[in-house]
């Protein structure tokens, strides 16, 4: 009896001992991040028969279990990969918002001033110091443009340098998860129903990091090796063998990098927009965000140079000869090669470019054109639309498009599955400068205007477009046309018709003329001059109603030359182009378009920020749900020690009683 109660006292003892020893081991792991409380599972001793009766024979601890619930745990670490993922996109679009913003009242400001110096010379052409404060003006709208572009090309390195460091941390993790896998296995003893808690604990934690840069799913298997997957279900880590993430270079664009997942048996590439976590956001960010913000500003900057080069080519400078470029021509052979990337895997030989035919058609997304093996084949990115690509003229190399570009091919043969991918805005920003140095050469005076004749009756008009050869222009109607004259009036026999006719007036009709022709009421006609077979130096539109007295009493106008270091008709154009809508189809101003794209990225950050607190607030519950379960509690522990520690000196008691009783007997016997 004393020896039953002496072991009854033992096993009480032993248990309440690893209770206290589990209790303890919570209370130390407290602050320890990841831990899970354990609990020591204690159960009965079977009990032995006597007689008719079963008589207990005292305790044991049958397992120590982790207080572990599989499903606040996945909530809380999908939730994590979401903050991770908005956290990351919030802090970057804050960062992109401050460059924008700051840049933004640069370049806004630099426009300001350079139009203030161009309504100068409108006031008073010939002053030689308002020409070269307009030089100066628009070597610091072009510095602005240049530094706006190095910042986003920074953001855009340090982004991939981002991405490859995350590259290297889930690569890290995925080794670390295998040891512990591995670790896991070799302690894993099959006839034991324990776990190796701790172990399980460091795992945990592993994935949960794990979660901060990507979306992670697990599968545990019976041996408790788990399986680990990564965004949509890539295997990172497959029981004891890790596999590692690397970046490469892109493919066209070198710095577009990628990630792939290394095996021993080769790589496989990865989506990374499709990965989840932070490292999806940072792919994000450089591909969308970053990337819309550099095509805009290349997008301006190109409108700005070929709006004020358009511009001065139609003028004369104070020489007397043609305006030549402000800022370097959009469409110089290094710009438009520059804008077509081939693949690398391309067989052919083909070397294209892209020439800007009409900025206010540019959009700002990219164009994939492949050619099937007979057509060149283009695709919109921005909607995943395909046009094939008709050539302009049948050897030309040039394809048109509906995009204000055109696509040509400068050399080379194709392939079929030969690849490009066309950025029309690329490098527009990057080599802006200004190319005319002489303030002499700014064209404030035009070449040619047309005078209305005071009889004229009518709201028609006559007015000077597209000059561009105003040399030539001025030597037509100064030289061979010393009186070049456009007459027009409406058809008495067939109303709404107006008749019209160009001609030298000291060689009227009816002499012959250089042109005529007719157009209908409320269309208008454009007329090249000299007129064909010449090449046109520039052209002359007719609009409104110039319906005129009859044949004999038409609408008069005269061309003639009005070059003079005092007319300033060219530098008001210029000055005017500021208020032009010539962006997004001819609906935004240049401090438009660039405020648009500012809005756009403060309202993406404004949003971000929601989100990102939003994630948060989820995380943070998913966790205290979490911590309620496994998540130790001070109290509680400081309760359960004083439990354990009297079911500790209770059974100390009943072994002092047993060994009472052993003596006694011994006693008796003697």
């Amino acid at each position: 009896m004393s020896v039953n109660l002496y072991q009854t006292g033992v096993s009480g003892l032993l248990s309440a001992q690893q209770q206290l020893g589990t209790t303890g081991h919570n209370i130390a792991n407290v602050n320890t991040e990841g831990y899970t409380r354990q609990r020591a599972e204690q159960a009965a001793v079977a009990g032995y028969s006597n007689g008719n009766n079963f008589i207990g024979a005292g305790t044991y601890v049958q397992d120590i279990t982790r207080l572990y619930d599989q499903f606040s745990y996945k909530e809380q670490l999908l939730n994590k990969s979401n903050l991770g993922n908005a956290e990351s996109i919030n802090g970057d679009l804050n960062q992109l918002n401050e460059i924008m913003s700051f840049s933004n009242e640069a370049i806004s400001g630099s426009i300001d001033r350079f139009y203030q110096a161009a309504n100068g010379i409108a006031d008073n052409p010939s002053d030689i110091g308002l020409r070269n404060i307009a030089l100066s003006q628009a070597n610091v709208l072009a510095k602005d443009f240049n530094s706006l572009n190095d910042n986003l090309d920074q953001l855009k390195k340090s982004t991939n340098g981002e991405i490859e460091q995350m590259a290297t941390k889930i690569s890290q993790i995925s080794l670390d998860l295998a040891k512990v896998n591995e670790q896991i296995l070799d302690n894993k003893n099959l006839n034991q129903t324990g776990q190796p808690n701790d172990l399980l604990d460091k795992r945990d934690q592993l994935v949960s990091q794990l979660g901060e840069y990507t979306s992670v799913n697990t599968i545990e298997d019976a041996n408790g090796v788990m399986t680990v997957m990564i965004g949509n279900g890539a295997t990172l880590v497959a029981g004891t063998t890790p596999l590692t993430v690397s970046v490469q270079a892109g493919d066209p664009d070198p710095l577009q990098t990628t990630l792939q997942l290394n095996s021993r048996n080769g790589t496989v590439a990865l989506d990374g927009t499709k990965l989840g976590g932070a490292i999806a956001a940072k792919i994000e960010y450089r591909d969308e965000h970053v990337a819309k913000a550099h095509s805009e500003l290349n997008r301006l900057a190109m409108s700005v140079s070929q709006t004020l080069n358009q511009t001065q080519a139609q003028g004369l400078d104070l020489n007397g000869k043609q305006g030549l470029d402000v800022f370097t021509d959009i469409n110089t052979p290094t710009l438009q090669n520059s804008r077509v990337l081939a693949s690398s895997k391309n067989s052919g030989s083909v070397q294209a470019g892209i020439k800007i035919t009409d900025v206010s058609l540019v959009p700002t997304n990219e164009f994939t054109v492949k050619h099937d093996g007979s057509d060149y084949i283009m695709t919109n990115e921005l909607n995943g639309s395909k046009t094939t690509l008709a050539e302009s003229s049948p050897g030309s190399g040039v394809y048109s498009t509906d995009f204000g570009f055109e696509f040509t091919v400068n050399s080379g043969t194709p392939n079929a599955n030969d690849s490009f991918t066309l950025r029309p805005t690329e490098n527009s920003a990057a080599l802006m400068h200004v190319t005319l140095n002489d303030p002499k050469g700014i064209a404030a005076s035009s070449a040619i205007a047309v005078a209305a004749s005071d009889n004229n009756v009518s709201n028609g008009a006559v007015s000077i477009i597209n000059v561009t050869d105003p040399e030539a222009a001025r030597a037509f109607t100064e030289g061979s046309n010393t009186k070049l004259t456009v007459d027009v009036y409406e058809d008495p026999l067939n109303v709404g018709t107006f008749e019209y006719r160009v001609y030298d007036a000291a060689n009227p009709p009816p002499a012959p003329v250089l042109t005529s022709g007719n157009f209908s009421a409320g269309a208008s006609k454009v007329i090249d001059m000299p007129p064909s077979p010449a090449s046109p130096a520039f052209q002359i539109e007719i609009a409104g109603s110039p319906v005129g007295q009859g044949p004999f009493a038409r609408e008069k106008f005269t061309v003639s030359d009005v070059f003079g270091s005092g007319n300033a008709s060219n530098a008001s154009i210029m000055a005017a182009t500021q208020e032009q809508q010539i962006l997004n189809g001819g609906k935004q101003t240049f401090n438009q378009a660039l405020a648009t794209a500012t809005a756009e990225v403060g309202s993406n950050a404004s949003s971000a920020e929601f989100v990102a607190d939003t994630a948060q607030a989820l995380y943070t519950q998913a966790y205290n749900r979490n911590q309620s379960k496994s998540g130790v509690n001070l109290d509680e522990e400081a309760a359960n020690l004083l439990k354990y520690q009297q079911a500790y000196q209770a059974s100390s008691q009943i072994i002092s009683v047993a060994n009472t009783i052993f003596d006694t007997l011994l006693a008796a016997t003697r």
